[in-house]
């Protein structure tokens, strides 16, 4: 993860998670603890990368060599690991994106690349909908856009309310996903979001 002048260092890091461990009436001097801090926090460079990278910087490259191709792209299953920021539990679940060209198309893995990077920060689901599918509208300015993420949060199976097998479905759609009811369900179609799919 990148380094701030307001980012706390990574011995900070650790002796935090060293006193979350005593606060949950554990010894973090304790031999199976040892190592604990050190790779919580080299885990939590992994799970929060996102903040290193820009998703517009993924999308620059288009190709505009298509043969006139201008109909609906989907990149379905996207799958995506995320935390919740309101109890920093994980968020396990898949991306669908589709958009329609304008002119120009982008290597599917980008758009692969952009879910990634909104999904490795902290986050609501709504947010990161809500984010992916603009970034792509400001980027490639295609005629429309259509995200759909499916999100199992464990801030409600492990905690609180205590309910497994449920999953939480948003949607994001700009330009003709929106305005033309015919395109909507061709993409939703394509995605075929929920169970016995």
């Amino acid at each position: 993860m990148a380094d701030t002048p307001d980012k706390p260092s990574r011995e900070q890091a650790e002796a935090a998670v060293r006193t979350l461990l005593a606060w949950a009436g554990e010894d973090p001097r304790r031999e199976g603890l040892l190592d604990t801090p050190k790779r919580v926090v080299t885990a939590y460079g992994d799970w929060f990368s996102g903040y290193d990278d820009d998703p517009r910087e993924y999308l620059a490259r288009t190709f505009e060599e298509v043969a006139g191709y201008d109909e609906m792209i989907v990149l379905r299953d996207i799958e995506f690991e995320s935390h919740c920021e309101h109890h920093m539990a994980p968020i396990i679940g898949k991306a669908h994106v589709g958009y329609l060209p304008n002119g120009k198309v982008v290597g599917i893995s980008k758009l692969a690349r952009v879910v990634e990077t909104y999904a490795r920060r902290f986050q609501v689901q709504e947010k990161m909908t809500a984010q992916i599918a603009q970034s792509i509208q400001d980027v490639l300015q295609p005629l429309g856009v259509g995200v759909v993420v499916e999100g199992a949060h464990e801030c409600m199976t492990t905690r609180g309310v205590h309910k497994r097998g449920v999953s939480m479905i948003t949607s994001k759609m700009l330009g003709m996903f929106r305005d033309d009811a015919r395109t909507r369900a061709e993409f939703l179609r394509f995605i075929d979001v929920g169970p016995g799919r």
